[in-house]
């Protein structure tokens, strides 16, 4: 996956490495005023076709495997269902991120329109969407303050724990990825594992955790409903055509999408050309400015392009995605050097992200004291 060696964009023509500057001679302002007015038309009809198309293109995904593989030879069906849970959870991931963009208002005009299709989408993908959508404006709101986002919030070098130094080596980085692609993000949900520190334990299940606003509690708690709904409609299913049937055709996909966001997101935040700041030189134009884009290849159209667009999300968060490629290029000349899309492929840079990328310091000979980098240990 990625497009490797392509270098149709001006930012691609440097060292994808080097670091990004920290102050925009634009505002937020002139880059809205770069991109023609009807990027911002949100159009339920259009929006609501992705949904069926994606849905479509996952029952036939899902009659197929359940008709044919089934027939095969043993040795066949073995390399088969590989196939069907990357098909179906890249199908799936699609839906996942169009729930997403009803969390950012980016679906219709109509706030309810989007929370319902938000709600039933992330819940049968097994994510609270309510309580996901409020952190996850919480990280748009601090993107890479060290103080005050929600997710990927690097080390210190102070802070680096001796597992992570134990764990610095190739095998030691295999297990990491793995450990990071198939539990990270049901441990963000459930602990908050890599989110901001709050003073008591917290959680996107909990109510009256920290993470929630007063006004938000309610919600968290229909949230939980829908995921106990989904759960309850899983056993039933196991009761009606039993457990191997039901992880191979649901929960196993459902898991794909859940790597496939993790993988995402990560590589969205990781680079060694992203600065984060602490609290004396943060401000929010700097944190959003301060993601890459990234190229899934094929994928980058079944992901609805959320993978090549993030630069531009993080900037405006309610540009529909069947817009987000045109808005992206209109303010790239006005973003100039701070914009930044990486073309490594995926596994390569994935494997990089984890080797080079491991704590933050500031540069010792800089007056920016206030601004971490990555560096490796």
């Amino acid at each position: 996956m990625g497009a490797g060696g392509r270098m149709s964009d001006p930012s691609e023509g440097k060292n994808i490495l080097e670091r990004v500057p920290i102050d925009p001679p634009f505002t937020l302002s002139d880059l809205k005023k770069a991109i023609p007015a009807h990027c911002f038309e949100r159009s339920v009809i259009r929006s609501s076709y992705y949904v069926v198309h994606d849905l479509i293109v996952a029952y036939v995904f899902y009659f197929l495997a359940n008709t044919y593989i089934p027939l095969l030879p043993t040795p066949w069906a073995y390399l088969a269902w590989p196939v069907y849970w990357f098909c179906q959870a890249s199908i799936l991931t699609g839906l996942w991120v169009i729930g997403h963009e009803c969390g950012h208002h980016a679906f219709s005009d109509y706030q309810l329109i989007d929370d319902a299709v938000g709600f039933v989408l992330h819940s049968a993908l097994y994510t609270p969407y309510f309580s996901w959508k409020y952190s996850h404006r919480n990280h748009h709101a601090n993107t890479n303050s060290l103080d005050n986002d929600e997710v990927y919030i690097p080390k210190r070098k102070s802070k680096v724990a001796i597992y992570s130094k134990l764990l610095n080596n190739p095998p030691g980085r295999v297990f990491t990825l793995v450990f990071r692609l198939t539990l990270g993000f049901p441990l963000y949900l459930l602990t908050n594992i890599s989110g901001k520190k709050y003073g008591r334990f917290a959680n996107h299940f909990d109510p009256l955790s920290p993470i929630f606003t007063e006004r938000e509690r309610i919600q968290v708690v229909i949230s939980d409903i829908g995921i106990l709904a989904v759960l309850y409609a899983t056993k039933l299913l196991v009761d009606a055509k039993g457990a191997a049937w039901v992880t191979s055709m649901y929960l196993i996909p459902v898991l794909g999408v859940h790597m496939f966001f993790v993988l995402i997101t990560y590589l969205h935040h990781t680079h060694l050309s992203l600065p984060h700041y602490d609290s004396t030189e943060w401000n929010w134009i700097r944190g959003a400015l301060s993601t890459i884009d990234r190229d899934f290849g094929f994928l980058n159209r079944v992901f609805h392009d959320v993978t090549h667009t993030h630069v531009l999300h993080h900037l405006i968060s309610y540009i529909p995605h069947y817009h987000a490629k045109e808005a992206r290029d209109a303010i790239k000349p006005v973003l100039g050097e701070f914009y930044k899309i990486d073309r490594t492929p995926i596994f390569k840079a994935m494997w990089r992200e984890a080797k080079e990328c491991i704590y933050i310091e500031p540069d010792e000979d800089s007056e920016h004291k206030g601004t971490y980098w990555y560096h490796k240990m």
